[in-house]
C-alpha cells in the first residue's frame, strides 16, 4: 500500500498514512478537524539502457544516430593533403 502525506490548512500539522489506492483521500485533520490537503513529492527517475540522451550522446561534439552509426560534424571530417608529389 502506498504512503500518502497530508497537511492541515488550519494548524499546519503534517502526517503520513498508508492507504489503498482505491481509498478516498482524507479530508479532516486528526488534531484540529480542519481541512486537509494531500502533499505531492517529486519522484526520482533513472533512465537505463540505450535510447536515452545520456547514453546515445555522451559528448556534444560526436553523436550517434538511432542506427548506431557515428555522425561527424564538418570539423571532424578527415582532410587529405591538397597535393602529394610522387617521383
Amino acid at each position: 500500500m502506498p504512503t500518502y502525506a497530508y497537511k492541515c490548512k488550519d494548524c499546519n500539522h503534517e502526517f503520513e498514512t498508508m492507504q489503498k489506492m482505491t481509498d478516498d483521500p482524507l479530508t479532516e485533520c486528526p488534531k484540529c478537524h480542519g481541512p486537509l490537503t494531500r502533499l505531492l513529492f517529486p519522484v526520482g527517475i533513472v533512465f537505463k539502457g540505450s535510447g536515452f540522451h545520456v547514453n546515445d550522446y555522451p559528448n556534444s561534439k560526436k553523436s550517434t544516430s538511432g542506427n548506431g552509426k557515428k555522425e561527424f560534424t564538418s570539423t571532424e571530417t578527415s582532410k587529405e593533403p591538397a597535393s602529394s608529389s610522387k617521383k
